[in-house]
This record gives C-alpha cells, structure tokens and sequence, in this order.
C-alpha cells in the first residue's frame, strides 16, 4: 500500500499537464484518499507509545496524508476537497492530538526534537505535524468557510 501511495503521490507531483480524464481519476482517487485517512489517522498516534516504528498503518496513514498534501497543492483537486466533508476537522482534530502527544512523551512528530547531534532524523513520523498544517492550509485556500472553522 505504501509502495501505491508513493507512486500515486510520484504522479500527482508531476509537473507534467494533465489530461481531463486523469483529473477525473483524480478526484475520484481523491475521495477514496481521504476517506482512508479520516478513518486511519489515529494510528500514526500510536507510534508516541510503541516501540516498533514500522507500523504498517501508521505508515500508510503518513503517506495517505503526503499525497492528500500534494493533492491539495493542485487545483484541479483542491476544491474537490475543500468540500469533501469531514476532512479539515479530521485533520484538525489530529493536529490537536499529535500535539498533545508531543508534549507527553518523545515528540518524535517533529524535526526540531528528533535531531540530537548529528544524527539523521529516520523515524517515519517526522514531520507529521508540517504535512498537517500544510494540508488545513491548503483546504483553507481562498475557502472562506474552511478559514472560518479553523
């Protein structure tokens, strides 16, 4: 599932003009997406107590959010999901919790806290929390009912 994300994720980034049946694909995919994510978004949390990092939800999750991020920098798919319902309290809400999870344990979903020394940062959820504002600010967009809920 991850290796499809990444690959979906290849084509959604690419520079490249699209067709308009490939923008029609799209944001039926786009949907799919994130309905997957709203219903799987509490697993990356369960990498703050867990000891095993490879979390195959959690990791899919992470991904589902880098494409749903790539998604919403297009706007073929942006305002599609702008409107998809549910999607910017979900992400929101999961803003709130990974925060909350940070302070309560190793912040392991940001860069600043991962880094000691001159380690590299290798765990998957880094940089989960940028990838989630950066999604509620693509859904807030020009949306001035997205911007007034958050």
């Amino acid at each position: 599932r991850v290796t499809l994300l990444e690959l979906m994720m290849a084509k959604v980034s690419d520079k490249n003009p699209v067709t308009s049946e490939e923008v029609n694909v799209f944001v039926r995919h786009a949907d799919f997406l994130a309905g997957c994510f709203q219903e799987k978004c509490g697993a990356v949390l369960k990498l703050t107590a867990a000891a095993d990092v490879e979390d195959e939800e959690a990791l899919v999750t992470i991904r589902l959010l880098d494409v749903l991020c790539e998604m919403t920098s297009n706007n073929g798919q942006l305002e599609h999901l702008q409107a998809f319902p549910g999607l910017l309290e979900t992400a929101v809400d999961t803003l709130r919790l990974t925060h909350l999870a940070g302070k309560q344990a190793v912040n392991i979903f940001t860069a600043t806290h991962a880094v000691t020394g001159q380690e590299e940062i290798s765990h998957p959820a880094v940089g989960f929390k940028s990838h989630l504002i950066r999604l509620i600010g693509n859904l807030c967009y020009k949306n001035k009912e997205n911007q007034d809920k958050v």
